[in-house]
């Protein structure tokens, strides 16, 4: 996974003025926002209960130093990679000549290689757009679900947005591991408004910029809608390319629905390397939380030094290959490609 810093609009003090732009205007079943709350809780519990058993890693030589950035006359593109077998189950237990990474075709170096659990920092994007109002029934199970632990090294956030977007947690606590901080960050859940998906998004990767921790990651649920952006997709998807976050994506649709985007979910997952999910029913959230965890939680990260050194501002495609006896035949989930930046480099380690 590769990290540009770029120079992409920060959007926090803005959010922050809008944080409860809600509450006055405000309308809806009790239920409704009860069950939202239900699902993002279900998420929050099952994320941070999976990774609470990840220990700081110690990282791999020639990694990035305490702020995981570094200047490079050659750019190190680091990159995440989760590998499946024919069954579509994680495979472990993989070693570094076991992988081949290939840009723009050319194979490359690998420089640095490991698979362990590092720490976590999670931002949980929430659509309170009105368009999601009628699907809270469906996840109102979800709300028996509480965050019961976390590791003191793992970090969350909410953003949640309609066509406005504020931060759940408080303005002077950026990231949070504690249980009643993030309960309260998620208390104010309520659907009403237009959508600003693009601007939410936008918001959620620039404030990961600030997070410490190894691995940044985006978990959003909504039906992929949007029309009340500042942001195009163009843009936001951009910002993406260029950010090292793995975006997940969970939508939530029914038949009539006029607002869902699919496609939109997917894009974001697959330019990212995350993954889409779409259940059927709430029964289904469970198990995919805990998918989203465990996949995070068993990437290899893999690092290399572009035979092609110009910053020429171009797009460039990544394929990573897999193979191992006894295995069979294994696919590789990362990152389809990265945007160069065209000025000096300035790349953080994940």
């Amino acid at each position: 996974m590769i990290e540009m810093i770029a120079s992409a609009r920060t959007l926090r003090q803005a959010s922050r003025h809008h944080r409860h732009p809600l509450k006055a205007r405000m309308h809806i079943p009790e239920r409704n926002s009860f069950a939202l709350r239900g699902l993002v809780f279900l998420i929050a519990a099952i994320l941070l209960h999976c990774v609470a058993g990840a220990q700081v890693s110690q990282r791999p030589e020639g990694s990035m130093g305490e702020e995981y950035t570094l200047k490079l006359n050659a750019d190190l593109v680091t990159l995440s990679a989760t590998v499946l077998d024919h069954h579509n189950a994680l495979v472990s237990g993989l070693g570094k000549d076991n992988f081949q990474i290939y840009e723009n075709g050319v194979l490359q170096t690998i420089r640095n290689f490991s698979h362990e659990d590092i720490p976590v920092t999670v931002g949980i994007l929430v659509d309170n757009s009105t368009s999601m109002g009628p699907k809270r029934d469906d996840v109102i199970v979800a709300a028996l679900a509480f965050a019961r632990s976390s590791n003191p090294q793992d970090q969350m956030f909410v953003v949640n947005f309609n066509e406005h977007v504020s931060f759940g947690l408080p303005a002077n606590i950026p990231f949070t591991d504690k249980r009643d901080q993030l309960q309260e960050a998620l208390s104010e859940i309520k659907a009403m408004g237009q959508t600003a998906l693009y601007d939410g998004i936008a918001v959620g990767l620039d404030h990961l910029k600030q997070a410490n921790r190894d691995k940044k990651v985006l978990v959003l649920i909504s039906d992929g809608g949007d029309n009340a952006s500042k942001h195009s997709l163009a843009q936001v998807l951009s910002m993406a390319k260029q950010s090292s976050s793995i975006i997940y994506t969970i939508g939530i649709f029914d038949e009539s629905d006029s607002d869902q985007n699919p496609g939109v979910l997917n894009r974001f997952a697959r330019e990212t390397g995350g993954k889409a999910y779409f259940p059927a029913s709430s029964r289904e959230i469970a198990s995919i939380c805990e998918e989203i965890a465990h996949d995070i939680r068993n990437q290899y990260t893999l690092a290399y030094v572009p035979t092609i050194a110009a910053q020429d501002g171009s797009y460039r495609t990544i394929e990573v290959k897999a193979s191992a006896p006894g295995h069979g035949r294994l696919s590789v989930r990362t990152r389809p490609g990265y945007s160069v930046s065209s000025t000096p480099s300035r790349l953080a380690s994940r």
